[in-house]
């Protein structure tokens, strides 16, 4: 199957010809005849998959055969950078066809308020909206929503974990009943299907299996103690030289800590979070782009927003919770057919949590023996752990 079985509108196959889009990937082949059909629908698809193309491009095609002169589609994301990743996507796709679209989130100051105010006040045909920052602007009254024919939930597992089903809720109750509603989710916990019966009317069901990590991937894992684990980084980057580091941390604070920490042993290294302005986390996108920033240390948030090509290493500084987010943090490395490396650091208490890890993509990751003067490592009994009494951390000198 190619796009041109879709039958798109020719303008809009001039814009993908040009971003030089050809087959469909398996979300897309299933999901764009659904959206044509006008059928709400309910797709569990990771990052990666080319869910956004999914329900971007059925939109665009029907907003061209339409009469838009009202806002026809809002997109609700979870983050910023999710935010402009899906306008900047729109903006491609429609370079040649008279569709307009702007992101709406929080942050900055008030010239950024100011300026996606006016930007809603002259007409937009989609909107890409955090849920928070399109409260805010609805509460303005500058924002509309009672001609709108399309929804979409973009990562809504996500949005619910963050704490965003009241805001949802609100919003859904502006817009017009008779519309279509597409939701897009990595997963598929119960809450989600409790929205799902909510705000969908007899939905299409599509569910993608979760890929499994790229081949170009180097999976590797240490089993330590916490008190090992930075001076292993440290011995880590003296072994190979990166160019491009991630690493990812449970916590905020976790990742805020962490800068200091790998100043202290050489490493420079950033944070991102979100108690920064939205002015400095772009700029510091920017920076690890143009590689001006070496490491960038962030949470699982930043395994979703981040599109970044030439990641060589991604280090999971502790393992995620969840055995699909691991999935999540090593995609952003080996992207475009390239190659890369994951690191895990596995401590007592994650045993059990890097099992289900292992079991999900099904394959054994390697455990590598720590180097000798950082002393001995945990045993791996997962099935079978308990964490162990806490160590005094006694690091053998190097011969």
């Amino acid at each position: 199957m190619t796009f041109d079985d879709f039958q798109f509108d020719y303008d809009l196959m001039d814009g993908l010809d040009a971003m030089g889009f050809n087959k469909p990937t398996p979300i897309q082949e299933l999901a764009i005849p659904v959206i044509l059909a006008h059928k709400d629908l309910i797709a569990c698809a990771q990052t990666g998959t080319g869910k956004t193309a999914a329900y971007v491009l059925p939109i665009i095609d029907k907003i061209i055969g339409s009469n838009h002169s009202h806002l026809n589609t809002l997109i609700l994301a979870p983050t910023r950078e999710l935010a402009v990743q899906i306008d900047q996507q729109v903006q491609g796709f429609s370079y040649y066809v008279p569709v307009s679209s702007i992101a709406i989130y929080g942050g900055g100051d008030g010239a950024i308020w100011d300026q996606q105010k006016k930007a809603l006040k002259a007409g937009a045909d989609i909107i890409i909206a955090t849920p928070g920052r399109l409260i805010s602007q609805l509460a303005s009254g500058d924002i509309k929503l009672d001609k709108l024919e399309h929804l979409i939930l973009d990562e809504a597992d996500r949005m619910l974990d963050m704490g965003f089903y009241d805001d949802i809720v609100k919003i859904i109750s502006y817009l017009p009943k008779e519309r279509q509603t597409l939701l897009f989710s990595a997963t598929m916990p119960p809450k989600i299907r409790t929205l799902a019966a909510k705000i969908l009317h007899k939905p299409e069901e599509i569910s993608i299996a979760i890929s499994k990590p790229a081949e170009g991937i180097l999976q590797q894992a240490y089993l330590t103690y916490d008190a090992q684990k930075i001076p292993l980084l440290g011995e880590i980057f003296k072994q190979t030289t990166y160019q491009s580091v991630i690493i990812f941390a449970g916590t905020k604070e976790r990742v805020k800590s962490l800068q200091f920490e790998l100043k202290r042993i050489g490493l420079k290294a950033r944070s991102f979070h979100s108690d920064l302005e939205q002015k400095e986390r772009e700029d510091l996108m920017n920076e690890f782009r143009s590689r001006k920033v070496q490491v960038l240390i962030g949470t699982d948030i930043l395994s979703r927003g981040i599109d970044v090509d030439g990641i060589d290493l991604v280090v999971n500084f502790d393992v995620p919770p969840d055995p699909e987010d691991y999935v999540h943090r090593i995609g952003r490395t080996a992207r475009a057919e390239s190659k890369g490396t994951a690191i895990t650091f596995i401590n007592e208490k994650d045993q059990r949590r890097f099992h289900a890890i292992e079991t999900l993509i099904e394959k054994e990751i390697p455990k590598l023996p720590l180097p000798t003067f950082l002393g001995e490592a945990p045993i791996y009994s997962p099935k079978t752990h308990r964490p162990e009494p806490k160590r005094g951390f006694k690091p053998k000198r190097k011969s």
